[in-house]
């Protein structure tokens, strides 16, 4: 046990470089934030090419003091992972996880994060979205907006496939 504790704290200390660090501290974000952050944009994303976006949303809303709202932490407050479609009754859970009702992030991580999903908080993309959701092209990919009003259209759009394809749970 005492050599795996040792490579795991080898390992984070060649992995906080001093350039990750710099990253870090710009965000504003201790390492366990940013761990907890990268977790939430893994589990909304398998494609790195969007990850960065979507870390570039969350800082939005964390910058502006609006809540993240996001899925993925719900689902693990809930603590059912087979839920495919995240609904009111899941929204209304009281847990420290569901970022619908609490602002900021979680207390900690909700899944492991990977290399890619950790650089892309560090490397977030600037931009001015606030918004994003599923796409309705079921492949992987995501619909952003800017507004409320942009994102609503996004979300019925996507709520009308998901009724299509038959997940209602």
């Amino acid at each position: 046990p005492e050599k795996l504790v040792d490579r795991f704290i080898k390992e984070r200390e060649k992995f906080w470089t001093d350039e990750r660090l710099k990253k870090a501290e710009a965000l504003n974000l201790s390492l366990e934030e940013v761990y907890t952050l990268a977790s939430i944009v893994q589990k909304e994303s398998n494609r790195n090419s969007e990850k960065p976006t979507i870390a570039g949303v969350y800082l939005n809303r964390l910058e502006k003091g609006i809540l993240l709202q996001a899925d993925p932490t719900v689902v693990f407050g809930v603590g059912d992972f087979s839920i495919r479609r995240v609904l009111n009754k899941h929204l209304a859970f009281d847990s420290p996880y569901n970022t619908y009702l609490y602002e900021g992030l979680p207390p900690g991580p909700i899944f492991m994060p990977d290399i890619s999903s950790i650089d892309a908080v560090l490397d977030r993309e600037k931009h001015s979205y606030l918004y994003f959701c599923a796409s309705t092209e079921n492949n992987g990919k995501h619909a952003f907006a800017k507004t409320l009003t942009q994102h609503n259209a996004n979300a019925n759009k996507y709520r009308k496939w998901l009724n299509e394809q038959k997940i209602y749970k």
